[in-house]
């Protein structure tokens, strides 16, 4: 499987205090989240304001830079990065991920620009911007469903590549597995697509929270997609695009829309018309 992209720009106020911490080996990790709203048009006319909050993480000299910056929470600032998936294991054994936001870049903006206090106690940015792309490979053939009202809706999981050399010199490899969904027109223009198809997705990074069937509080990140371009190339024999495991049976709790867009043909959903119809892919990576 080819290396793929994996990019991010947001902007956003930093919702707490960031953290400068330190691994048992002697990496600086710096940690905060970016927090803000967009503003957009439902596919009935309707407008909204969709909050979000991502992590975003620097290492090494990078994260120590900032930590000497000093910022707090409810500045404004403008990040650049690459989406990373986070695999773990829960204290209980159980295997989790999550995605955040590795930075490249994390400038404040001028202005304090206007904050809404959320119910967590901290703030996020009346406004913003969270934009994301993707280029990699479907790990899976697309399944075109319907929700109970009749809206068309995708999900694929699109895997890139990451290649890095270590403090050995010595080349290291790792798959990141990403979740995109698609509704309407858009969902319904790409369900011919095939396992191993190279596509280009552009939207915006949400999350969804739910609660399990044995009780515990669930959360998945994905991207709800604006457009979709397939690309020149085709699978081939051996190419490494690996099958994920089943869903849970378990249903998210969320809301939020796309609007239409001109260009390639783009779908809009509000989120909480239907979505209940289906379970999450929050375990959907192949670990």
């Amino acid at each position: 499987m080819a290396q793929g992209t994996k990019l991010a720009i947001m902007i956003g106020a930093l919702a707490r205090d960031p953290e400068l911490r330190y691994t048992q080996s002697g990496l600086a990790v710096y940690t905060a989240t970016v927090a803000g709203e967009t503003h957009q048009t439902s596919h009935d006319g309707r407008a909204l304001k969709l909050p979000f909050y991502h992590q975003v993480t620097a290492l090494g000299k990078f994260a120590e830079y900032l930590g000497e910056r000093d910022y707090r929470s409810g500045d404004v600032a403008l990040v650049e990065g690459e989406l990373e998936d986070n695999r773990f294991e829960t204290a209980d054994g159980k295997k989790r991920n999550n995605v955040r936001i590795r930075a490249q870049r994390l400038d404040l903006l001028e202005g304090q620009g206007e904050l809404v206090k959320d119910a967590g106690g901290g703030v996020r940015l009346a406004g913003g911007m969270n934009e994301v792309t993707l280029i990699g490979n479907l790990t899976r053939d697309p399944e075109l469903r319907y929700t109970s009202s009749g809206d068309a809706v995708m999900e694929v999981t699109i895997a890139t590549n990451e290649r890095w050399k270590d403090r050995q010199d010595e080349w290291q490899e790792k798959a990141h597995y990403f979740k995109a969904v698609l509704w309407r027109e858009l969902a319904e223009q790409h369900q011919d697509l095939k396992k191993g198809a190279p596509v280009l997705v552009k939207g915006r990074l949400k999350n969804e929270s739910w609660t399990d069937d044995e009780g515990d509080k669930r959360s998945t990140s994905k991207v709800e997609a604006a457009t979709l371009v397939p690309l020149m190339g085709r699978a081939r024999q051996g190419d490494d695009v690996r099958q994920p495991a089943p869903a849970p049976a378990a249903a998210p709790s969320t809301s939020s829309a796309l609007p239409r867009s001109g260009g390639p043909v783009s779908g809009g959903l509000d989120i909480d018309q239907g979505l209940n119809d289906f379970p999450p892919y929050e375990d959907d990576m192949p670990f």
